[in-house]
């Protein structure tokens, strides 16, 4: 990004209105992933250095424009300020004279949390009216919640038509780490796409083709694919509707010269809720009451031995992966997406792993710091890697 950040302006002294993602599971009351959280900091930091009174906005869950007390931000404040060893002070609303007056008030150094924007309708619906109150909270307004960033909320979108806009470090990062990865890779570059639907991924994979060197498809989503091949892939997850756009892609991508991979030996299960009867088969062994799982671990060592040696390149490569390669919550089927992470991590390439599922599996597995980078967005990731314009990114480059 360029002449669009908190580096580029002066912001000594100011109160800044900063949009971070809190949306952060909680159960009974504590926090647990904190990762978005902790992606926070160095913008906080940043602008603590520079003397700036922070008013902190988030959104948390789907309270659908209500108040939904199991989706307060409450004990959020609570983890940020120990976590950050920094007071914050939590506000039980985010707009109105009492919260107007607390902001206005800040002094340098002063952090304060807002509660959750969605619990007025107005943030999902861009509302105006809603926007100009939460910016007359700020003097600058500051946006680092990339998670969030692919909405055209009050929040990420409308404030900027009130206040000097830039993004924050974590945006900075999120969009010069994926593009970059994408635009300007170290060749050869690989895309690793997974998860449970093609119809989900058209955009990305259309995006994707004229690209990368290699794609290499897992997840349910291959099982679209193994159809229009002919294959058998008994009660898995699939689209039939959507044989037709898979083959089209697949013409595209060998006019484009783009090498595409799918898992050749597959793991079934008679249940797709657990492991039951589970083994590793050739693709055309798979049967009429089989669910396919997970890939084996030769997907994996396809991305290590063809997708490297045969294209004879002295780099080590950029690696994209967007969306796991088995049903990642139950272990037995996450071990295709476990052998794909040690690859990547063996190869040593340049690595960006997409948010959502993928990233979840990647941090749960206390994998985060292997790879280059670690999206913080779903969403956000995916549409960003499709080449999408997205709505908060472009409110900034407006300003």
């Amino acid at each position: 990004m360029n002449k669009l950040t908190i580096k580029d302006i002066d912001l000594s002294g100011k109160r800044v209105l900063l949009r971070v993602d809190y949306n952060v599971p909680i159960k009974d009351g504590v926090v647990g992933d904190t990762l978005r959280i902790e992606a926070s900091f160095p913008t906080i930091k940043y602008l603590l250095e520079h003397d700036c009174s922070i008013v902190l906005m988030s959104h948390m869950g789907r309270p659908d424009g209500k108040v939904v007390d199991k989706y307060s931000l409450a004990p959020v404040a609570k983890k940020a300020a120990e976590m950050l060893d920094h007071k914050i002070e939590f506000l039980s609303d985010c707009i109105g004279d009492e919260v107007k007056d607390k902001c206005l008030s800040l002094k340098p150094g002063e952090i304060v949390l807002l509660e959750n924007l969605r619990f007025h309708p107005e943030e999902e619906a861009n509302d105006a009216g809603f926007s100009k109150e939460l910016a007359d909270l700020g003097e600058i307004y500051v946006d680092d919640a990339f998670a969030a960033i692919h909405r055209a909320h009050a929040s990420t979108v409308g404030v900027t038509k009130y206040l000097d806009s830039v993004a924050g470090l974590l945006v900075e990062q999120e969009i010069d780490h994926i593009k970059g990865s994408i635009d300007h890779p170290d060749r050869p570059l690989v895309a690793i796409v997974g998860g449970a639907k093609v119809s989900t991924k058209i955009d990305l994979l259309k995006s994707l083709i004229p690209k990368v060197d290699v794609l290499m498809i897992g997840g349910a989503m291959a099982n679209t694919f193994y159809i229009g091949e002919g294959f058998e892939v008994g009660k898995s997850i699939a689209e039939p509707d959507y044989i037709k756009t898979v083959k089209e892609l697949l013409a595209e991508a060998k006019q484009e010269n783009t090498e595409v991979l799918l898992p050749t030996e597959v793991v079934i299960s008679k249940s797709i809720e657990a492991s039951e009867g589970l083994k590793t088969v050739q693709l055309g062994e798979v049967g009429k009451d089989d669910y396919i799982v997970d890939a084996s671990d030769k997907f994996a060592q396809d991305l290590d031995d063809s997708a490297y040696e045969f294209l004879e390149f002295d780099s080590k490569g950029t690696v994209i992966w967007n969306g796991p390669i088995g049903i990642t919550e139950i272990p037995a089927f996450a071990k295709g997406s476990r052998a794909i992470a040690d690859v990547i991590i063996k190869i040593g390439s340049k690595s960006v792993i997409g948010g959502g599922d993928t990233a979840a599996f990647v941090d749960e597995a206390g994998l985060h710091d292997k790879f280059t980078w670690v999206s913080t967005g779903g969403g956000a990731s995916l549409e960003l890697m499709s080449g999408m314009d997205l709505p908060g990114v472009e409110a900034l480059k407006s300003k």
